[in-house]
């Protein structure tokens, strides 16, 4: 919590305590109880908070005491003063806590989103005035190596910390130097550490610093830097498992990815990798193919074997994008209709960036990881044009001590439209933030399909006669859902000393649902059979109903038709979160001039699925809609209008343009390390 001085300028510095002038204390009877218990205390609730003493103020707000006193309830502060010089007995005996007490020990411990939400908004996370983020005190940071103290050398990227490593140790001692044993061991010391910087550099991290939080680095940069700690741990006969490494990995950073697999593979361990990266799935020496489908129609091995004999597999998605050689686009690629001009964005390692993004057309933002991309598009471009619009940015409800943090250290966008506005009507961010934190969301609730499916229950003659609204279909509703474990399907088994579990409803077995709800039909299937079909099998169950079909064929067309339709939202990978919301959005009626920024779409995809991905984008520009897509998938990249590359390196080295215009121009760049793979 904040703990600055400044309450007296608050808006708030008017009111008593008990109008709420401590308005982070919880609301009802958690707060006046807390106000009862500053009357024992003997403090004046009905003055101004500003005529306080800054001494009691800081102490309701911070101290970490907790007195008990003896609380009186409906009694006015004299008669409170009264009853305790009498010595009556209390009403009860109340423990006083402090809002920064409060707030803290209940947005680590409440199970409420409102409480947490209500909370956060007390918290602020700033750097340390003393430190100045550096977590030492000032006699340690006295010691410098390299000029540098030891916070000032955790801050440089591991790149510029490999430079001054390397500089010891091609350094040794010299004649006059007084105490050369020293010089060898820094030198020994420096060596050591450069050998583990330099694995982390060559895995494409070099744009890190030390002191970077784990919480803001993605899935793929935490897979790295475990992938380097193994390399560096010399083990052998061991079989690392690894799932889609090379996700949101630029292709040249996916070639420093094979080497580390490779020596990990010639110090004598196994390797088994999921992976739909073409260049990895070349690199493997066996191949185990499953298919031949997704959901019901896959879990079959296709094929099984060294990689030359996965090529006559007819049956394989997988077979026929690795051999069957990707044309060159045939179609000239379409003419921006405006341009949406950008000046001076600033944002992490971007610094008054000038930039136009193309309008009307698909369009491509490719670089290395770690080069700028997302800060520009997904977070600059989306701020800058969300204002421009007036459209509110949602920040969600953060939900630890980790989430807080990284809201709270996000950095502030510099920069202005200064042209192309007229162009855009409507900004559609589809992210991979998950559809929702909770099992209660799911992908029929999230499209909008099962209120659908909920009026066609509704209008069966069983719920006609029996008088049953489409709420009763709605396991959020009390009326229809199982009463046992309200709807959820699963009910929470608290451990003594260890966390709690969740367990299928022993009442509903999971189905969520009351048994009178399950005794009306719509084509023979209760409502809870209907929520198990998957996306394909339900489109042949509501074959002839047009407001089902749009949703369901809108989820088919981005490669979903495996998933159940009760799939909850907490089962859902962040690649098939984001393809739901874009399944939404295309089956809303057609709008144009809407500006649509997805960020690495093709995550997780297999190239069949980012073909079918490709036809939808499309279909958006062709109803006259911008598409800009951030990417790292060469098969997205030339097969876009337009390519933005940004660059050339990562972190301090990145954050320009390095080349831009239709693919066959880029791809003839001489500094872009994203020019040779787009037509290899």
């Amino acid at each position: 919590m904040d703990r600055r001085h400044d309450h007296d300028d608050q808006a708030g510095a008017s009111k008593t305590i008990r109008e709420r002038a401590v308005a982070a204390w919880p609301p009802a009877w958690g707060g006046q109880n807390l106000r009862d218990i500053l009357v024992s205390l003997g403090h004046d609730i009905d003055i101004p908070w500003r005529d306080l003493p800054q001494k009691t103020r800081d102490w309701i707000l911070f101290t970490d005491e907790t007195p008990t006193a003896p609380v009186y309830p409906g009694l006015t502060p004299a008669q409170t003063r009264l009853a305790q010089q009498r010595d009556m007995a209390p009403g009860y005996m109340g423990t006083f806590t402090s809002a920064e007490r409060y707030v803290l020990h209940s947005f680590a411990t409440t199970q409420s989103h409102r409480t947490k939400k209500r909370v956060s908004q007390f918290m602020q996370i700033s750097v340390c005035p003393e430190c100045h983020g550096k977590k030492l005190k000032r006699e340690s940071l006295a010691v410098t190596f390299a000029g540098l103290d030891i916070g000032e050398l955790s801050q440089l990227p591991l790149s510029a910390l490999a430079e001054k490593l390397r500089g010891i140790t091609t350094t040794g001692p010299e004649a006059s130097d007084q105490h050369p044993e020293q010089t060898i061991v820094a030198q020994r010391i420096a060596g050591d550490i450069l050998a583990r910087v330099e694995a982390l550099t060559n895995l494409g991290l070099g744009y890190l610093s030390q002191d970077r939080s784990t919480p803001t680095l993605s899935p793929g940069e935490l897979q790295r830097l475990r992938l380097a700690t193994q390399i560096r741990s010399q083990l052998f006969g061991v079989i690392y498992v690894l799932d889609e490494p090379s996700a949101g990995l630029h292709p040249s950073d996916t070639l420093a990815l094979l080497a580390a697999l490779d020596e990990l593979k010639g110090a004598g361990n196994s390797l088994f990798v999921v992976e739909h990266d073409g260049s990895v799935i070349r690199h493997a020496d066996w191949i185990v193919d499953i298919g031949p489908d997704a959901g019901t129609y896959g879990g079959e091995v296709v094929y099984n074997g060294p990689l030359e004999g996965l090529r006559d597999v007819t049956t394989s998605h997988t077979a026929r994008s690795l051999f069957a050689p990707e044309a060159i686009p045939s179609r000239a690629p379409r003419q921006p209709k405006g341009w949406l001009k950008l000046e001076s964005v600033t944002r992490n390692n971007l610094q008054a960036l000038d930039v136009a993004f193309p309008l009307g057309v698909l369009a491509s933002v490719t670089g290395v990881s770690g080069s700028g991309k997302s800060s520009l598009v997904a977070q600059a471009l989306v701020e800058l044009v969300g204002d421009a619009l007036g459209q509110k940015q949602t920040i969600e409800t953060p939900n630890d001590e980790a989430e807080l943090l990284e809201q709270d250290l996000e950095a502030e966008t510099g920069g202005r439209i200064v042209a192309g506005m007229n162009g855009v009507r409507r900004l559609v961010t589809v992210d991979q933030k998950p559809i929702g934190r909770t099992p209660r969301s799911n992908l029929a609730t999230y499209t909008g399909l099962f209120d659908h499916v909920r009026r066609l229950f509704a209008a069966t003659p069983t719920a006609k006669a029996r008088r049953y609204d489409v709420g009763r279909f709605s396991f959020n509703v009390a009326k229809g859902r199982c009463p046992n474990c309200e709807g959820a399907g699963f009910v929470s088994v608290e451990l003594l000393f260890l966390p709690s579990v969740y367990a299928p409803c022993p009442v509903c077995q999971g189905q969520r649902y009351n048994p009178e709800t399950f005794e009306v039909t719509y084509r023979d299937k209760n409502i809870a059979q209907v929520l198990d079909l998957t996306a394909e099998q339900a489109h042949d169950f509501f074959a002839g109903d047009v407001a089902v079909l749009r949703a369901l064929d809108a989820l088919l067309q981005v490669g979903l038709g495996y998933l159940r339709l009760g799939q909850p939202a907490t089962e859902l990978s962040g690649g098939e979160a984001q393809r739901i919301k874009l399944a939404t959005e295309l089956q809303r009626a057609s709008r144009s001039d809407t500006l649509y920024i997805l960020d690495e779409p093709t995550t997780g995809l297999h190239p069949s699925d980012v073909t079918l991905l490709m036809a939808q984008l499309n279909g958006l520009v062709d109803a006259s809609n911008s598409v800009l897509l951030v990417e790292h998938n060469m098969h997205v990249a030339r097969n876009s209008d337009w390519i933005i590359d940004i660059g050339p390196g990562a972190g301090g080295e990145g954050g320009e343009i390095v080349a831009q215009g239709v693919p066959t121009d880029v791809a003839k760049s001489k500094t872009s390390r994203t020019a040779p793979f787009l037509f290899p």
